[in-house]
């Protein structure tokens, strides 16, 4: 081989290696290219993760809740003077709209029973601050008491699988190994938290839209049908 060439051929040689390597040790660390919280003790991305929830004004939360023996799935737009979203249960399906202290509720006939369903159907129903239903409904659409149930992982924490959630790379923080839940935060950009597991069984919620706007207020006054009493009863 003429020399030139030889060294030619030795240069793209070398650097052929070299890209190789370098694509084998991005593709061997997961965290490569991330925020870099996977490498972080678990404590440590529990608490990155709480603050950058807090910190957030608005957030959209999904999936299912198991209180009291009943199963909730949630759909709901949260912001720190309230939210508004849909919830189902036991084969029933509401919205729920909170501005400040005001709850409404709107629901379908048969959520009220007969005698007053037809005229309560698709109206917004302001909830009585006394009602049993009120002090029930709106923590769902309450941001800080829905964020502060999810970091109750209560045991042993640590650093679990890297995953995905809605395409974007996760790391996993278990406690007592994911039987006394388990949060995914986000490893790309802030880390937010992007999924919850609650201990027991007791359901998956999925976060998104951390900090996106969203417009809030009360109904208008043609759409609200003020009850009087217990939405309950």
């Amino acid at each position: 081989m003429i020399p030139g060439r030889r060294s030619a051929a030795l240069t793209s040689l070398v650097y052929a290696l070299l890209a190789l390597t370098l694509a084998t040790g991005c593709a061997g660390d997961p965290d490569a290219g991330t925020n870099g919280v996977g490498k972080l003790p678990p404590t440590t991305i529990e608490e990155r993760a709480r603050t950058a929830a807090e910190a957030a004004d608005t957030v959209r939360l999904s999936g299912t809740v198991v209180s009291k023996g009943r199963t909730y799935t949630l759909d709901m737009r949260l912001r720190g003077n309230g939210g508004f979203g849909e919830v189902s249960t036991d084969g029933s399906t509401f919205e729920l709209l909170r501005v400040g202290k005001d709850l409404y509720l709107k629901a379908g006939a048969g959520f009220y029973g007969d005698d007053v369903g037809a005229k309560l159907k698709d109206k917004y129903v302001k909830v009585p601050t006394g009602d049993p239903a009120y002090h029930q409904f709106s923590g769902f659409t309450d941001k800080e008491v829905l964020l502060d149930g999810f970091f109750v992982l209560h045991g042993d924490l640590a650093v679990g699988d890297h995953r995905k959630i809605g395409g974007v790379r996760t790391i996993a923080v278990t406690a007592d190994g994911g039987s006394n839940g388990t949060i995914d935060v986000s490893l790309e950009g802030t880390p937010y938290p992007l999924r919850y597991e609650r201990a027991g069984g007791a359901g998956t919620l999925t976060m998104a839209d951390w900090g996106k706007d969203f417009t809030l207020r009360a109904p208008d006054k043609d759409e609200v049908v003020d009850y009087g009493r217990s939405v309950t009863s």
